[in-house]
């Protein structure tokens, strides 16, 4: 390995690479952000919806998270397109992730929410609040103790299966990796690089999740 070659080429890369990085954060944000929201709606109408609007969410969770990642994608990009839908990569990308986010989130939602004691609903109920102000003060606080954790693993599956888009053609982190590598042929150096940035993105999001926890936790 030699190592003062591979600095020199990684700071002639360091706008291509720098630019696939934050391709990587935003892809990795937008689809946890929004996956998060649909989820938290899936999640309600899977714990108090009606028993038809059950079985369709149901069906929603178990099929997209039945499917890999991969095909998600490739249907996003190409099914989409067939059916007059244009998406540019990224776009659908992104969808592809927020759908796979959603059914994740979904499910943590739903569990956190059915192990809360049905009769705190019924007390703030009986206190006039509606359920918009009975879901925001009583049921939220208390289900984010047991969301949190598995929402932060769901976040870092996200960063990771941001990887994926590179096979429509997003210049994310990994691929203008490689493509730094085609041109310098160091390719054990950069992939190196590239592990460690993710490792750090990673790291990152569990810090900021346990910082959030010890925050809400009970004292």
């Amino acid at each position: 390995m030699n190592f003062s070659l591979f600095l020199t080429e990684l700071w002639n890369a360091r706008l291509s690479l720098l630019s696939g990085l934050g391709d990587t954060i935003l892809i990795s944000v937008a689809s946890v952000v929004l996956g998060s929201i649909l989820g938290v709606f899936v999640g309600l109408a899977m714990t108090y919806g009606a028993k038809w609007l059950r079985f369709i969410v149901r069906l929603y969770i178990d099929f997209l998270r039945g499917t890999p990642v991969f095909v998600l994608i490739l249907a996003c990009f190409y099914i989409l397109s067939v059916v007059g839908l244009d998406l540019t990569a990224f776009q659908a990308g992104v969808l592809a992730l927020t759908l796979f986010c959603s059914s994740h989130v979904g499910e943590i939602v739903r569990g956190a929410l059915s192990a809360i004691p049905q009769g705190q609903t019924e007390a703030a109920k009986s206190v006039g609040l509606t359920f918009g102000q009975t879901f925001v003060y009583v049921l939220l606080p208390q289900a984010l103790r047991q969301i949190l954790p598995t929402w932060v693993n769901t976040a870092t599956e996200i960063v990771k299966a941001s990887t994926l888009l590179s096979i429509i053609g997003v210049v994310e982190l990994l691929l203008a990796t490689q493509q730094v590598i085609s041109r310098t042929y160091l390719s054990l150096e950069f992939y190196l690089f590239a592990g460690f940035v993710y490792f750090l993105l990673n790291f990152v999001i569990e810090q900021a999740g346990r910082a959030v926890e010890r925050r809400i936790s009970i004292p």
